[in-house]
């Protein structure tokens, strides 16, 4: 029995992202990641049954790390505004320490690998976002729309704000994050 090296596992995680973003989807091979990682191709097959199931735990670490991030410091006994202004600062916080991870997610949510997964594995890592929305809405601070909508105009104008910066390496100052954070709050309050 083959014990679990963490050292090689983290190579392989770590040449994965890296290929993913540099070369995309379907030119980064099992063989390729094998050599960035300076490990055999067999060593890779040990841990990942195939190419997809390494893409979809290099997901899922990348997606845990997210969330640790984002609601790390969080005071639930906070009011909704000041949860949503702290998870939103922790998020761009993330892109900004991140990059390659947050680029790496990019990745696959604009690819059709999303639909082959059960995405409910990540789910409950975000419950703290949709409980923040659903006691937004009980309050009648938030519009009483479905919490998907709340998400996709408060939280991915961000991710598209920091998309443009990272292009141009740079980062969001802090007036522009009041700012983000204030336009986004505006589109979801009731």
């Amino acid at each position: 029995m083959r014990y679990r090296d963490d050292n090689k596992v983290e190579a392989i995680f770590d040449a994965t992202v890296q290929l993913i973003n540099e070369i995309g989807f379907s030119e980064t091979s099992i063989s390729k990641i094998a050599k960035r990682a300076s490990v055999s191709a067999a060593t890779i097959y040990i841990y990942h049954e195939n190419k997809d199931d390494l893409l979809y735990k290099t997901y899922l670490k990348i997606k845990g790390k997210m969330s640790e991030e984002m609601f790390q410091g969080v005071d639930h006994t906070r009011t909704v505004y000041e949860r949503f202004e702290a998870i939103i600062r922790n998020y761009v916080d993330f892109i900004q320490s991140f990059k390659e991870y947050f680029l790496f997610l990019e990745q696959i949510m604009n690819s059709p690998l999303p639909q082959k997964w059960c995405l409910e594995d990540t789910a409950s890592q975000f419950q703290p976002i949709f409980e923040m929305f659903e006691a937004g809405i009980r309050q009648e601070i938030l519009k009483k729309e479905d919490i998907n909508l709340l998400v996709v105009y408060s939280i991915l104008p961000i991710a598209e704000l920091l998309k443009s910066h990272l292009k141009n390496g740079t980062l969001l100052n802090s007036k522009q994050l009041d700012s983000a954070i204030k336009m986004s709050w505006d589109a979801i309050k009731a």
